[in-house]
């Protein structure tokens, strides 16, 4: 007893400064996180604009086409919609063929002989090829909550348009490769007198530039399932006007002014 009476008071005059280095030691203390922080993803970089073409169908003629677009308005949307849900400014080029409605192919045959010429149409007079230059926009009506769904936009441009005259040549059994003239009109329209259709390569030498204007509208349906890829339908009205009317058939009245219903399908890229 005598013995743990010394022991005690040397026990806890021992542990004190102890204890008061605990204290000091827990005021200076401050948590900190040691936990490896996950590396941050990036996100793919916005979509900036496309490069795109295909073939149009209208109710007076057929051409190919090809469209250049930049990308805008997609940031409001916010970061996970920018690429969903976004305008597109165009520059549009387009060459095509328009058909008077008036034409019917025919097919001339030489008498003796079992096989069929070059088909012709009886009573061209020159052909008609329209290379356009446009600029617009695609402006964004409904757009693509989920992969695999369709956005559709409304499209409209306006641009300059050259209108192409190529002279028709047909083969005459008279007097060859011929082209159109008032004094002739009896033979170019008369089927027994004609052998067929020139080469394409006839006329290109004379053809003639009529410049003109020209405006569309339409709807545009995309329904590609890529981001990167573009496939779509697009469907409108187009109208065009030129300086001077243009004279396609024998006793048709030349015009000047040209409306037509289109339909497109069209392939591309975009970045």
């Amino acid at each position: 007893m005598i013995g743990l009476a010394i022991l005690l008071p040397a026990i806890s005059h021992a542990q004190q400064p102890k204890i008061k280095y605990r204290d000091r030691l827990g005021d200076s203390t401050k948590l900190v996180n040691t936990a490896v922080k996950p590396p941050k993803v990036k996100g793919p970089k916005p979509l900036r604009g496309e490069l795109s073409g295909g073939i149009r169908l209208s109710t007076d003629g057929y051409g190919i086409f090809v469209d250049k677009g930049w990308f805008k308005g997609g940031e409001d949307f916010g970061q996970s919609n920018r690429d969903r849900f976004y305008h597109v400014r165009l520059l549009q080029f387009e060459l095509l063929e328009r058909k008077h409605p008036k034409e019917i192919r025919s097919n001339g045959a030489l008498p003796g002989l079992s096989f069929q010429p070059s088909s012709y149409i009886l009573g061209k007079i020159n052909s008609f090829y329209a290379f356009k230059i446009g600029y617009g926009r695609r402006q964004l009506i409904a757009g693509k909550p989920d992969p695999g769904t369709i956005s559709i936009h409304w499209t409209y441009l306006g641009g300059l348009s050259a209108g192409l005259l190529k002279p028709y040549y047909l083969n005459l059994r008279s007097s060859g490769d011929t082209k159109y003239a008032d004094s002739l009109m009896r033979q170019f329209i008369s089927p027994e007198n004609i052998a067929g259709k020139s080469s394409f390569s006839k006329g290109l030498n004379e053809i003639k530039v009529v410049p003109g204007v020209y405006v569309k509208t339409g709807l545009h349906f995309d329904f590609a399932t890529g981001r990167k890829s573009v496939m779509a339908l697009e469907t409108g009205i187009n109208l065009e006007y030129y300086t001077s009317k243009i004279h396609q058939m024998v006793g048709q009245d030349p015009n000047a002014l040209f409306f037509a219903f289109y339909a497109s399908l069209q392939f591309g890229k975009r970045w």
